[in-house]
């Protein structure tokens, strides 16, 4: 093909895919037809955050006919990131923005502070799609546990326990210990000498190592990554799961397990979306649902209706929790900080990018749930230059929020370096059924942990009930 005609192809594919992706009418606007869109849909998606977009693009890509619509006018919904004009509004702030905080357009804060695990799932998922061509990541520094005097680097293997400060020299032998094991194991070799962690708990898996207390909350908390210890009486083939995808996640980039898009995390949901509207997916912002049709005979949901009037038929809903108050009963609450930041703060300074994790026993005897501080600069686009945003999460536990994460602020060098702050906290989440019998599928809320894993579980849950099977991933690497 010669180059005009191929440059002429490509324009015309773009301009295409930009019309599949236009904004819904405005509500002001006479509406002529009864119609939305193309009137007649496979599955229609509410609300634009990760999970639904992924949905939305493995469902497109699989030959579903996809209308996504969101009442906002951005993408991203929950999982947006936000500009600090976007965060003065959304937080009602009074007054002008600090000339010290540099240019608001600069800032890509996001709502729902997580890193992403370089070989778990949510990887796999962005390989398998191809929406990797729509986006940039940059490796996040460093992994901190905060144990109540510093943070100190996350080991997880053998020589990295060695070398670890956290342990003593009988700990640290032990931990070489528990490490070789877990690198070693296969669920395969069902006749290999040693426990098995398909028959025992994890409590007994560490009660063999003889593994001292801070040595499993570290191991639970910050490789394995659970948000508390009621994993302690589960299954101990999970937890050395996690504990694998850990440490290969590091050992892919040798200094972290985490990556991180380049201008925050509202560019996933975004490439998910492009995704979806390159194999057919419609999209529609500033689109509200009034009301859900369901067929009067089997019950089953049939379309959706906009506040103008406008139906869509199709055979399955899709949404996030804000669109089914009703379908949904809440199981929690997160309380969530955004900090912006002078300088970095003391201690981690070896690193522009991190995760710390305070563990709960660090904080109080009677605490259950950590608390979690994501640090990143403008080495990533979300801050303007020489200034740090600082993402700090935890589960509530009492009725004071500024107090259950007083522990996680003071990591970040006091009010005099904590420039501007903004805190929320989120209901959480869950459908009361798995929508197979009315065609309605409810996301999850997004929950605590710093990372998407919970996030693509509930994907690959949702696509299976939607379809009928499970997604076969390619034996793309990861």
């Amino acid at each position: 093909m010669p180059v005009r005609r191929l440059h002429r192809a490509v324009r015309s594919l773009a301009s295409e895919i930009e019309q599949r992706m236009t904004s819904g009418s405005n509500p002001a606007e006479a509406v002529e037809s009864s119609v939305l869109a193309d009137g007649t849909y496979d599955v229609v998606i509410t609300g634009t955050g990760l999970t639904e977009c992924i949905l939305s693009g493995l469902l497109s890509k699989r030959g579903f006919k996809v209308l996504h619509i969101d009442r906002n006018p951005y993408y991203g919904g929950a999982c947006a990131s936000l500009d600090l004009q976007q965060m003065w509004k959304k937080f009602c702030v009074s007054g002008s923005i600090p000339e010290e905080l540099g240019s608001a357009r600069e800032y890509n804060i996001d709502l729902i502070p997580k890193f992403i695990l370089a070989t778990g799932k949510l990887v796999r998922i962005l390989v398998y799609t191809g929406a990797t061509r729509y986006l940039d990541f940059k490796l996040v520094d460093g992994s901190f546990v905060h144990t109540g005097d510093r943070p100190h680097r996350v080991p997880s293997t053998p020589m990295d326990a060695l070398r670890s400060s956290l342990f003593s020299l009988l700990e640290k032998n032990r931990c070489r210990q528990f490490f070789g094991f877990v690198q070693s194991y296969d669920p395969e070799q069902v006749t290999q000498r040693g426990p098995d962690p398909r028959t025992m708990t994890m409590r007994a898996l560490y009660d063999y190592f003889g593994l001292q207390e801070t040595t499993r909350t570290l191991i639970g908390h910050a490789i394995a990554l659970y948000t508390n210890d009621a994993y302690l009486e589960w299954p101990a083939l999970p937890t050395i799961e996690r504990i694998k995808v850990y440490a290969q996640s590091v050992a892919r980039y040798g200094s972290s397990p985490y990556i991180y898009p380049m201008y925050g995390l509202g560019e996933l949901p975004q490439a998910f979306a492009r995704l979806s509207a390159v194999h057919g997916g419609v999209y529609m912002l500033r689109t509200d649902v009034e009301t859900i049709l369901t067929d009067t005979e089997t019950g089953r949901v049939c379309g959706i209706r906009t506040p103008d009037g406008r139906e869509a038929r199709c055979r399955f809903v899709v949404g996030d929790p804000s669109y089914f108050p009703d379908l949904v009963h809440r199981v929690g609450r997160i309380i969530r900080c955004y900090c912006i930041l002078r300088a970095a703060p003391a201690h981690i300074r070896e690193a522009s990018s991190c995760q710390v994790i305070v563990l709960h026993r660090a904080v109080a005897a009677e605490r259950r749930n950590d608390i979690y501080v994501l640090v990143l600069n403008s080495a990533h686009r979300v801050a303007a230059p020489d200034r740090y945003i600082a993402l700090v999460s935890t589960v509530m536990e009492t009725a004071d929020a500024e107090q259950e994460i007083e522990a996680g602020l003071a990591i970040l060098g006091g009010e005099a370096n904590i420039l501007a702050r903004f805190l929320t906290v989120d209901d959480v989440f869950e459908p009361i059924h798995d929508g197979r019998e009315c065609g309605i599928f409810v996301s999850r809320s997004y929950d605590a942990t710093t990372h998407f894993e919970s996030t693509t579980e509930d994907v690959l849950d949702l696509y299976r009930r939607i379809v009928g099977e499970e997604l076969m991933f390619d034996d793309k690497p990861v």
